[in-house]
């Protein structure tokens, strides 16, 4: 009987080794599936969202974990910049299939479990975006939830004063105050030298070249100036320069000449021989008499809503201002607007013509009757 009792025992103790074996191995399994997974899960791909349970946020744990690569390697490297856009009401399985599709991610279910895991699955913002294959698919999901572009097209339109494209920043996008930008406006232009420096530019009014302007949103005033002097530069070649100096004119006259053509001509096409008369009125030495001098001395009108009174009065013609060309021979001081390319060609290489007046027509085409003679200017008149 002894031999049997101590196969018993050996039989129990080897049962109970098996049975301790197997509830460690299940302990260690349950800690490591219950516990371990997702603290490995969180500190590498952040919290859960709070809406899951806990059967979603160990199954979408196991599955980030075994597709780590998909999510933290980007597509190649370097990367190019992709146009991706999201509709209203598109789902996060829609949304990473196209960007599968796109190539901006390997894994477009491993993308989707991410975007819910996360909570960023409800939170996908419809809208333009700039996305870089470069960029983890880690990344490109956090880009997803902005739709405000790291882009912003500022606008500098053909005429406008510096005061004009101040009022325009609060809307820009661009963190730019407007008091900021005349304070710099009025200033001697830096950093650029406009090719042919001059010391009689006191400030930067007529050298903001009108253009649209793809900016970060980011940028700085300095910066923003210096992307825009340098773009005049770009654009007012040494043949336009040229065209200036031919018509004995500085780089200062030739801007602020063009300045004036620009709010004179309503019509491009009239802008050469506007340029003409003007030019051909400061040969004789007669004074240019030119509404928008006077716009630009009077300042803002607060019941008009405008930077351009008009029309102008009797008083108005009277106001002692160096801009005020009906008072002062010669060109004003400085610039009234920003002109553009055309106004500033114009200058250069205007129209050979024997004009020395011009009024609006009566017909309200915005094109103009020019004349040789005062009494020809008085006979265009309107009835």
């Amino acid at each position: 009987m002894r031999p049997i009792r101590r196969r018993q025992k050996r039989s129990l103790s080897a049962f109970l080794l098996l049975s301790f074996v197997l509830i460690c191995l299940g302990a260690s399994a349950i800690y490591y599936v219950f516990i371990r997974v997702p603290q490995l899960t969180q500190q590498q791909f952040g919290p859960p969202a709070p809406s899951l349970s806990l059967f979603q946020r160990i199954t979408y744990s196991i599955q980030l974990l075994i597709n780590e690569n998909d999510l933290v390697n980007p597509v190649e490297v370097p990367g190019k910049e992709v146009n991706f856009r999201i509709e209203t009401g598109e789902t996060a399985a829609i949304v990473a299939n196209q960007l599968n599709r796109a190539g901006l991610i390997r894994n477009a279910e491993t993308f989707r479990v991410y975007l819910v895991y996360a909570g960023l699955d409800t939170h996908l913002q419809a809208g333009d975006y700039q996305l870089n294959s470069g960029a983890s698919p880690l990344e490109i999901a956090q880009k997803l939830q902005d739709a405000t572009p790291e882009k912003v097209t500022f606008v500098i339109l053909p005429g406008w004063r510096a005061e004009e494209i101040a009022a325009s920043l609060p809307t820009s996008g661009l963190s730019i105050s407007p008091e900021d930008f005349m304070a710099a406006a009025r200033s001697t232009p830096f950093g650029i030298p406009l090719n042919q420096p001059s010391a009689d530019i006191k400030s930067m009014e007529g050298f903001f070249f009108p253009d649209a302007y793809q900016v970060p949103r980011n940028t700085s005033l300095d910066q923003l100036i210096q992307i825009i002097l340098k773009n005049f530069d770009l654009q007012v070649i040494d043949e336009i320069r040229q065209g200036f100096a031919h018509q004995g004119l500085t780089l200062l006259q030739g801007v602020t000449l063009a300045s004036i053509v620009q709010k004179e001509a309503v019509v491009e096409d009239e802008q050469p021989i506007i340029a003409s008369v003007f030019l051909n009125r400061l040969k004789k030495e007669m004074k240019l008499d030119s509404d928008p001098t006077v716009q630009y001395a009077l300042g803002f009108n607060s019941s008009q809503h405008t930077w351009w009174t008009n029309p102008l009065s009797a008083a108005d013609l009277q106001i002692d201002s160096p801009y005020n060309t009906y008072l002062y021979a010669g060109l004003p001081s400085g610039p009234i607007s920003n002109p553009g390319l055309s106004a500033l060609q114009a200058v250069a290489f205007p129209a050979e013509t024997p004009y020395f007046y011009f009024r609006a027509k009566c017909d309200g085409s915005g094109t103009h009757n020019f004349a040789v003679t005062l009494e020809e200017q008085m006979q265009n008149a309107c009835p």
